[in-house]
């Protein structure tokens, strides 16, 4: 919880105190099945998501909300509260919970079976549906994000010979040895470090953390040349949507290719999301490997490598054909997974990217459009009502948006009216990813003014507690 603020004439800190313990009362009364299975298992379970935001003052209200069934923009808890859900599955659910379209897919697969061994039915069309929509040469399937980044790192130092690897502070890349690091300064340099335990230092030692959007990165990069295998990049920061430097990503790829390092973009929110071709069709930026995941493999889990096929011959050897000499000649790397192109998986993947191509990008482009509007009239909000709190969005993706105040205290500030605004929006029924989240096909406008309802009254309730400045002492 945050820290009490300075007592006011018109809010003591004991009318905060008053606030936050009814808070929690009605919070805990209203999800007091999900908070009886987060205690009952903790003993067993080891759950990463049971901790997420844990404060000691707040500590009555950490545990996760358990979901008991879901359609379009809603979610039901196991005590039948009902939430418009704009968590929608980390992003994966571009189309809302439990569509029908991919229903049907799954319980036609189910019907035919789960074959693991034989060849997956429909690989090879969602493969060249990929191809297509992503303007990509050859596809590669794993299981998870994380999978598909370590793959498509692995195959770029395969192929340039290289071992070194550069990436963006604020950029995250899934939970591998290789990409969980951070810059800081030790003994006055500074240095590529670990950002969790468990980590060798040396499992990082070739890895660069650069600035995103600097042009002094571009200059370590060309310093760097003759070490740097690639570049991996997330285009737009889920903590930074506001953030979107189209000019610094052209000058990124022509770089890459004067000096031959391999270009990497993560697609894993973007892809699918701001364009049928991703962030790169967006941008005019072509890659030389992307991956994917998230929305591609409805609901299901996914990775995807994508890229030239300079580099994605290295897993299997290139093309070659029956009937003549030609044989898998390309040096290859070690890539295995037992659940890769897994039959469900590929059923999922099969009707989105049929759907996406029937919608066309009037899809994205609508979704984008409402979930700016979104915003706009958020940030209208705030702004005749002096909140301190502004959002931005890229796509169907919203969040705060990057402050310019270097204040610790503001900062703090914001920190404070964020994470009290998100139990009072999940009290109300809605259902966040931290400060921010994803617009669905599926959420309606009246979702849409049920939302901005709530946000407005949750700001009421705050600012008569104390937690956030009346207006009038905004106005000197």
């Amino acid at each position: 919880m945050p820290t009490m603020q300075t007592e006011t004439t018109n809010h003591p800190i004991s009318r905060q105190q008053e606030h936050l313990e009814t808070l929690i009362r009605r919070y805990t009364q209203r999800t007091k099945t999900s908070k009886q299975i987060s205690q009952n298992y903790r003993p067993v379970l080891a759950d990463i998501r049971a901790t997420v935001g844990f404060d000691l003052a707040f500590k009555e209200m950490v545990y996760p909300i358990v979901g008991k069934r879901s359609l379009g923009s809603k979610t039901w808890d196991v005590d039948d509260n009902e939430y418009v859900d704009c968590m929608m599955g980390f992003g994966v659910n571009l189309f809302g919970h439990n569509p029908a379209f991919i229903k049907e897919a799954l319980v036609e697969q189910l019907e035919n079976g789960i074959q693991l061994g034989p060849q997956s039915e429909f690989a090879g069309e969602v493969a060249q549906s990929i191809c297509e929509m992503t303007n990509t040469e050859r596809v590669a399937f794993s299981n998870t994000g994380t999978e598909a980044v370590m793959t498509a790192i692995r195959l770029a130092r395969t192929v340039t010979g290289r071992n070194k690897i550069a990436l963006f502070s604020g950029s995250y890349h899934g939970h591998s040895d290789a990409t969980l690091v951070e810059a800081r300064i030790v003994d006055g340099n500074i240095r590529t470090v670990p950002s969790a335990l468990g980590i060798p230092l040396n499992l990082v030692q070739d890895v660069l953390v650069l600035d995103y959007d600097n042009p002094r990165s571009l200059e370590a990069i060309k310093e760097h040349k003759q070490e740097l295998a690639a570049v991996l990049v997330v285009p737009v920061q889920t903590t930074r949507p506001d953030l979107q430097p189209k000019m610094f990503l052209q000058e990124l790829r022509q770089l890459t290719t004067e000096l031959g390092i391999t270009l990497i973009f993560d697609e894993m929110v973007t892809g699918f999301r701001i364009h049928p071709g991703g962030a790169q069709a967006y941008f005019g930026v072509q890659a030389d490997i992307a991956t994917y995941g998230k929305i591609v493999g409805g609901g299901l889990p996914i990775g995807i490598i994508a890229g030239k096929a300079a580099y994605m011959d290295a897993i299997d050897g290139g093309m070659w054909n029956y009937g003549d000499d030609s044989y898998p000649s390309a040096k290859t790397t070690f890539f295995a997974g037992t659940f890769c192109k897994h039959p469900l998986a590929m059923a999922a993947a099969r009707v989105v990217l049929q759907h996406l191509k029937t919608q066309g990008p009037a899809l994205q482009q609508q979704l984008n459009q409402r979930t700016s509007q979104f915003v706009t009239t958020l940030n209208a909000y705030f702004e005749e009502d002096e909140v301190p709190i502004r959002l931005a969005n890229f796509g169907s993706l919203f969040g705060p948006a990057s402050s310019d105040n270097n204040s610790s205290t503001a900062n703090a500030a914001a920190s404070q009216s964020m994470n009290l605004l998100r139990y009072h929006l999940m009290y109300r029924g809605i259902l966040l990813l931290g400060a921010g989240g994803y617009l669905s096909t599926a959420h309606t406008d009246e979702d849409i003014n049920y939302i901005i309802q709530a946000v407005k009254d949750s700001v009421t309730e705050l600012r008569e507690a104390g937690f956030l400045p009346e207006k009038s002492a905004l106005i000197n």
